[in-house]
């Protein structure tokens, strides 16, 4: 993986009609150095694969006269790239830059005079002070993926300078000026379309950048560009939709995304800013799937516990219901009835959900006869960390509120089950969702990248990422 799979963050398209992003992305300076180190080694890996085509002529030389003479089997034998550099052009892109580039090949010599006298032997040449001058876009193949071309480039040979082993190789350097200029001219033409050549291979590899990645069988999330990336003279800042979906149906939600702005930190490579937004759609998706639906049965309530999900037990609470139901089981089913809502606040995540608690008694026959049905509000505050290349969380309960909503074995005090319910939200509901959450969900990435030295800040509206970046492979 190399530079330009850095500049394929800046394409990640298509680019959507949404007036704010719920993902933010920003690469720093630092991060651009890095993807320019890689990307070196790549550029000195195709240079040498370059093919001078072989070279012939006919030289006079003083006294002797003229000389048919031929260059063959020019092979790359070194290539050095001691200076190198990636700049930002604000407003427009990215332009790369080398200089005091270094080639040296090696290959054959061969001359004949009056087709009587032949000789030949072996050369070696060595090109210096070549500079390359480049300018990259990134736009969107049909696809709706992110694609890299060439814009222009500008390739100079400073010099070249060969010399002749074997045979009468004295007569070679006699001319060798002229034979220097014929193959500095010869490689410079072979450079740019190289360079063109090595960013159009990238192409395959970004086709392998999914705009929409998959979290769980319920969900997916999409990562597509709301917006053309901010470039300035130190960064590039993107944004992009960061929104769930249900997977095969695309329903938006009852809010949209508020703006919000990365601080000025650069002491990463990348920043990875998500708003409370991406937290929300996540909450209506899964809300909207019912997976945010709980049934609980005794077998789940902890063994220690002296309260049992039976009827003799809540009939110590509410006698009405021992009466009416002697001697059966219970089920409850916890049942959000909006959407959860996600506040970021300084260092401080919070979850508010809005529920409904209806408890059953289990008949002989397995069917469910209700007993009672309560509100049930929650406070939940989430601890956020990053995962490989995935966001999870975990959260414990703040404090609940609990009132009755309906019942159908007459009026009793609500205020004598919270106990009971502080139990079942803390040892059954909560752990039951701290392993979902623990599964986390796909940041946005390209290719075999890997996290390090992260660091999560939560703030004001947003939860911000920040970390420098591996490529393997």
């Amino acid at each position: 993986m190399f530079l330009c799979c850095w500049l394929a963050l800046v394409a990640v398209i298509p680019v959507t009609l949404s007036t704010n992003p719920g993902v933010k992305v920003k690469l720093t300076a630092k991060g651009l150095e890095y993807g320019r180190q890689l990307g070196m080694a790549s550029i000195q890996k195709k240079l040498k694969t370059i093919k001078v085509p072989d070279i012939s002529g006919t030289q006079e030389v003083p006294v002797i006269g003229n000389l048919r003479y031929s260059l063959t089997n020019l092979q790359v034998v070194m290539v050095g790239l001691p200076k190198s550099a990636l700049h930002l052009v604000p407003g427009m892109g990215v332009r790369l830059s080398i200089g005091k580039a270094v080639i040296r090949l090696h290959g054959n010599w061969r001359f004949e005079y009056l087709r009587i006298i032949k000789d030949s032997g072996s050369f070696d040449l060595s090109v210096n002070d070549l500079t390359i001058t480049t300018s990259l876009a990134i736009t969107s193949d049909t696809t709706g993926r992110s694609a890299v071309s060439t814009v222009n480039c500008a390739a100079t040979v400073g010099s070249a300078s060969i010399k002749f082993h074997g045979g009468a190789s004295w007569l070679y350097n006699l001319f060798r000026k002229s034979i220097n200029k014929a193959i500095q001219n010869a490689l410079q033409k072979k450079i740019c379309p190289l360079v063109t050549k090595a960013v159009s291979d990238l192409n395959p590899q970004l086709k392998t950048l999914n705009v929409v990645a998959k979290v769980d069988q319920f969900a997916e999330i999409e990562y597509s560009m709301v917006s053309s990336p901010t470039v300035s003279t130190s960064s590039i800042e993107l944004g992009l939709k960061g929104e769930f979906y249900n997977i095969g149906k695309h329903q938006e939600p009852p809010f949209s995304p508020t703006a919000f702005s990365l601080p000025p930190q650069t002491n990463n490579m990348l920043y990875i800013g998500l708003s409370a937004f991406t937290a929300d759609s996540a909450a209506f998706v899964y809300n909207k799937a019912g997976v945010l639906n709980l049934y609980i049965t005794d077998d789940m309530i902890p063994q220690g516990s002296p309260i049992r999900l039976n009827t003799r037990t809540f009939g110590n609470f509410i006698p009405q219901i021992a009466t009416r139901f002697p001697g059966l089981m219970m089920k409850l089913l916890v049942k959000t009835v909006e959407n959860p809502v996600i506040t970021f606040e300084p260092n401080n995540a919070t979850v508010q959900a809005t529920c409904t608690v209806t408890a059953y008694a289990i008949q002989p026959n397995a069917t469910l006869s209700p007993l009672f049905v309560l509100n049930l509000e929650t406070s939940i505050s989430a601890r956020l960390f990053v995962s490989g290349m995935r966001l999870a969380g975990a959260v414990t309960l703040n404090k609940m509120d609990l009132t009755l909503r309906t019942s159908y074995v007459g009026e009793f005090q609500v205020g004598a089950l919270d106990n009971f319910f502080q139990m079942v939200l803390k040892a059954v509901v909560i752990p039951q969702l701290n392993v979902e959450l623990a599964k986390g969900y796909p940041l946005p990435a390209l290719g075999k990248m890997k996290l390090v030295n992260t660091q999560l800040q939560v703030l004001k509206d947003y939860m911000l990422i920040g970390t420098d970046v591996q490529f393997s492979g």
